[in-house]
């Protein structure tokens, strides 16, 4: 039997008004703006995926899992949860944060130091490059990549040399904020959930400054 949870697409609705690092000054004590959700759509998810980064663009819907044995890349049907296409990871690697830039997909891997990029077409495997410390979340401005990796810091990467061109220190109320997670880049600015929490912080990638949770 097939079992499925329920996915939830939620809109966020305004209650009360409140790196080489970027950050060169001390950074701005600002209070953020508090934010709610209410639900505009439910769609099926499989319950034994485990997602790590997912992403809706050009009308598909992208996932990357985690767990070991069981990590993949997929694009999914958004109307039954199914996977149409799916790539694999091996079975010594944990799947975390992917984005779609241009025309390739790229997926950061846990401990295994490995940021992967394939084919968004094909999924053929293109090339996999090293990097230091672990792979959280990631996303993309259109032209340079943002990494997360547990600690405070965002890289900001080169999507061709896979080189760490700068940091982004986050701050929430002038102080540092760890556990950066899963990323999106929305309207111009970086959406992080925090790891073992429900909060969802705006980031202002200027600057670094959580402006909305």
């Amino acid at each position: 039997m097939r079992h499925f949870t329920t996915f939830l697409i939620a809109i966020t609705t305004l209650v009360s008004c409140g790196g080489v690092r970027k950050n060169s000054s001390t950074p701005r004590a600002t209070e953020p703006t508090l934010y709610t959700y209410h639900i505009v759509a439910e769609y099926p998810h499989s319950r034994t995926s485990y997602t790590q980064g997912l992403q809706f663009v050009d009308g598909e819907m992208w996932e990357g899992t985690g767990e070991y044995g069981n990590s993949r890349i997929m694009r999914i049907d958004l109307a039954t949860g199914k996977a149409l296409t799916s790539k694999e990871n091996s079975a010594n690697e944990f799947g975390e944060g992917i984005t779609l830039l241009g025309d390739k997909i790229y997926q950061l891997t846990w401990l295994n130091g490995k940021m992967h990029i394939y084919d968004r077409k094909t999924l053929a495997h293109l090339s996999t490059h090293a990097y230091r410390g672990e792979g959280g979340g990631l996303t993309s401005d259109g032209a340079k990549l943002y990494m997360s990796d547990g600690s405070q810091y965002i890289r900001i990467i080169n999507p061709e040399t896979i080189e760490t061109e700068g940091y982004i220190e986050v701050t929430l109320r002038g102080e540092s904020l760890i556990n950066i997670n899963e990323l999106e880049w929305i309207n111009g600015k970086i959406w992080a959930n925090i790891y073992t929490t429900n909060q969802i912080v705006i980031i202002n990638p200027k600057d670094g400054v959580v402006e909305g949770i």
